[in-house]
């Protein structure tokens, strides 16, 4: 999730297309395209500038409406799903035979399509598969020098990432979290 503002100037994104899977947005102020995963704008005016992360968590609606009972979702436009235009009941297993090429040779160590939790800490970066956090959940974890603790929620599908600080006084371990941008 990225913040819209460059430089001061708002920007109004829409989709432009797709590109292995990662969305490429248009903002309507420039003209500049962005990759949705790196927030970065790789054709226009503002090519090569980046889109500052927002704080946020990616978790399952479940564990979102437990959380904030009173929250508020939106509901689907009928006018486009009378039309077919959202994707259909069977996308997900659709894309998994979709082939993906990134011009860097295929990292062996994970099957294609892992599903992986990403962190970037202070420019380290780091992908933790998030079968592994299932297993082994809490994660603790230093990246940039930076210790940190991944924690799977209690629907198996959801994992936050702090910052974390353990305090050792008298016997007594307190342990401490903090909310990093671009960590959850």
């Amino acid at each position: 999730m990225w913040e819209s503002t460059v430089d001061g100037r708002a920007l109004t994104f829409h989709l432009a297309g797709i590109n292995n899977q990662n969305f490429i947005m248009r903002d309507e102020e420039t003209g500049s395209w962005w990759q949705q995963v790196t927030g970065e704008a790789i054709l226009g005016p503002l090519k090569g500038r980046r889109l500052k992360p927002v704080i946020h968590d990616e978790i399952s609606f479940k564990t979102w409406k437990h959380e904030e009972a009173g929250g508020r979702v939106l509901r689907p436009d009928e006018r486009v799903a009378a039309s077919g235009e959202y994707a259909p009941a069977d996308w997900e297993e659709r894309m998994k035979r979709v082939p993906v090429t990134t011009g860097v040779a295929a990292d062996k160590r994970l099957e294609p399509r892992t599903l992986v939790v990403g962190l970037n800490v202070g420019g380290s970066t780091k992908a933790y598969p998030l079968s592994a956090l299932q297993k082994q959940s809490p994660v603790q974890d230093r990246l940039g020098g930076v210790p940190v603790l991944l924690i799977v929620g209690e629907d198996q599908k959801s994992v936050r990432a702090y910052e974390s600080s353990i305090e050792d006084s008298g016997g007594k371990r307190t342990l401490e979290l903090f909310a990093r941008p671009g960590t959850s």
